[in-house]
């Protein structure tokens, strides 16, 4: 592998910036998760002193970039930013770690964390299946559920509904597109949905989760996530099957919370995230392949209790 001559400096503080294995199990777990730094003390088994430490010294050589999201800081390495030569050295320090037992400790906690968190979500939409369409209506009213349908409404389209809830999109949009594949991790949820949208035949309710969609990669026109991404541990994930399961040339559609500071809010209503700023979404969905990302916000309806929200649409390419 070559790399790019850089100045001595530059080069010697990459070297000793990976010198040591913690920093190498951060960003292990950094390259394909954005984590808090308490999420890290949590799976690397370090101290909260320690892990900072190790952060600023790895900021400080560019390795790592961070945003903050209520009282959290969370990073993230992406390595597609990188420069040629910090790249090259990445992936050989990561190549040397693959047969560390300690990485397969990482990974093991690091599930359990993503689990536990998602566990959160689930909890609160068991809870609020039998209020959820009031309860949604009165924090975000139900022109945002048009708008979203809106945009994938030609006729002969195969829509998934990602994280469908209680069918009301499914529902609107079956009259409309040839065949609507809803999908949701709560049984709860999915009770209703079947209640809701008996009367299609062209739509079929799957439970499952949306980092693992249970429909086969290349089959939809378009695909759809409403109010559900701020549910999941892991949005990069969930966009990246939005992917997979869009044929060449189809179109996804993300609806959710434009950034606010209201932390009550996002316990109360069982959310991991604190809305997405417009440069995140088209950022997120350009690293899984997609192109022309596109954010509107969408103004909030009189009398609604929840924070604004925003319609994001980006196409599947030939060659993602």
């Amino acid at each position: 592998m070559q790399l790019i001559a850089s100045p001595p400096n530059t080069f010697l503080g990459r070297l000793e910036s990976l010198a040591d294995t913690a920093r190498l199990r951060l960003l292990r777990l950094l390259e394909h998760h954005e984590l808090a730094v308490a999420d890290l003390c949590d799976v690397i088994q370090l101290p909260q002193s320690t892990v900072s430490r190790h952060l600023k010294i790895l900021a400080d050589q560019q390795w790592l970039r961070s945003r903050r999201e209520a009282t959290a800081h969370l990073y993230r390495m992406t390595l597609d930013e990188l420069d040629p030569q910090a790249r090259g050295l990445w992936v050989l320090a990561r190549e040397q770690m693959e047969a560390w037992p300690t990485a397969a400790q990482d990974d093991l906690r690091l599930a359990r964390l993503l689990r536990d968190k998602q566990q959160e979500s689930q909890a609160f939409f068991a809870n609020a299946a039998g209020q959820w369409d009031k309860l949604r209506a009165e924090l975000y009213g139900g022109s945002f559920s048009i708008a979203a349908g809106l945009a994938v409404i030609p006729q002969g389209f195969v829509v998934a509904d990602l994280g469908c809830g209680t069918g009301q999109l499914a529902g609107q949009l079956a009259p409309y597109v040839r065949r609507v594949i809803a999908v949701d991790n709560s049984p709860a949820m999915l009770a209703a949905a079947r209640e809701r949208t008996g009367e299609f035949t062209n739509v079929e309710l799957l439970q499952g989760d949306l980092n693992a969609l249970p429909i086969e990669s290349g089959t939809c026109d378009a695909a759809m996530i409403v109010l559900s991404l701020t549910y999941v541990a892991e949005p990069l994930g969930v966009l990246r099957e939005m992917a997979r399961i869009l044929k060449a040339g189809g179109q996804g559609v993300v609806v959710d919370l434009l950034p606010h500071a209201r932390d009550d809010f996002r316990r109360q209503y069982g959310q991991l995230h604190m809305g997405f700023e417009p440069e995140q979404i088209t950022s997120l969905m350009a690293e899984v392949g997609m192109t022309g990302g596109r954010v509107v916000a969408l103004p909030p309806e009189q009398g609604t209790k929840g924070p604004a929200l925003f319609l994001a649409t980006a196409g599947k390419g030939a060659h993602p």
